[in-house]
């Protein structure tokens, strides 16, 4: 009975690391894939003799083709400025709203909970011609500014119904006791429930930058001109009527998810534990 039991342990362990190491390789794959790819040479890439999965020559020139001639540094700090521009708003805006929605009983608050919650349920290119509409007419249309208040228009109610959650399981007591002794609603809010959630916070914005770092459907319709224009953008007008730059295209890959990569390597701790506090607490 106990060696049945131990098999059964054995045969479900091979099991689950089979599983964890196809859906591991099936993750991982692409991405080496684009990284072998933006190391090769132009001949190791298109052959006539099929797939050279291993380049026999390691080469940096598709990067430094990409950098200096192309618009890449360009598109790159568009799309810094544009998510930076983002997480700002989502943060100053987004935190009020979903501490207000989290301490305050208002007439209307389940309903704008369900608003919010709607405008999640609808495809983004809806809110397109919408938008387009109302960012020529204020005057916001092709700026950095207006992009990253569309990325905010669908990135926001994700924000509010997140840290909402985090919000909800901070203690209000110390909120309480905080304002007893003189501080008021914004005063506890700064100095008692925004460092008790940082973790929250650290994980919610780093979901909403890459969410705005990767966003393509918006940037291809809102921006038009060099000045305003992001990676994603750039990367797919660089793909010609008659040639596909597959070099190019994946060194702009590898750089464009450097800073994800970079990003998680600081914050992946306190997002981690942000991540769990949530899921552990609603």
């Amino acid at each position: 009975m106990i060696v049945g039991s131990a098999r059964e342990r054995r045969l479900w362990n091979v099991a689950t690391y089979a599983i964890a190491g196809f859906f591991g390789l099936t993750a991982l794959g692409p991405i080496v894939w684009l990284v072998l790819t933006s190391l090769k040479t132009e001949a190791d890439i298109v052959t006539a003799q099929g797939v050279v999965y291993w380049p026999s020559t390691l080469t940096l020139a598709n990067y430094r083709e990409l950098w200096d001639q192309t618009d890449f540094p360009t598109l790159f700090r568009n799309s810094l400025s544009a998510t930076t521009l983002t997480v700002a708003i989502c943060l100053v805006v987004g935190t009020l709203a979903a501490y207000a929605l989290s301490r305050e009983a208002f007439r209307g608050r389940q309903p704008l909970l369900m608003g919010l919650l709607a405008i999640r349920m609808f495809p983004a290119v809806m809110q397109i011609i919408p938008l387009f509409i109302i960012m020529k007419a204020i005057g916001l249309l092709d700026t950095k500014l207006g992009l990253a208040l569309a990325y905010a228009s669908f990135l926001l109610p994700m924000f509010i119904w997140l840290m909402k959650g985090f919000f909800d399981d901070l203690p209000g007591e110390l909120e309480e006791a905080a304002r007893i002794d003189g501080c008021s609603r914004l005063g506890a809010l700064w100095r008692i429930a925004l460092p008790v959630a940082r973790n929250g916070i650290l994980a919610t914005t780093v979901l909403i930058a890459i969410s705005a770092w990767n966003e393509f459907l918006f940037a291809l319709m809102l921006t038009t001109g060099a000045d305003t224009r992001t990676w994603p953008v750039g990367l797919q007008l660089m793909i010609g009527d008659f040639q596909l730059p597959w070099g190019l295209l994946a060194a702009g890959g590898v750089i464009s998810i450097i800073p994800v990569v970079v990003l998680f390597a600081f914050v992946q701790g306190s997002m981690v534990r942000g991540l769990t506090e949530g899921a552990t607490k609603g």
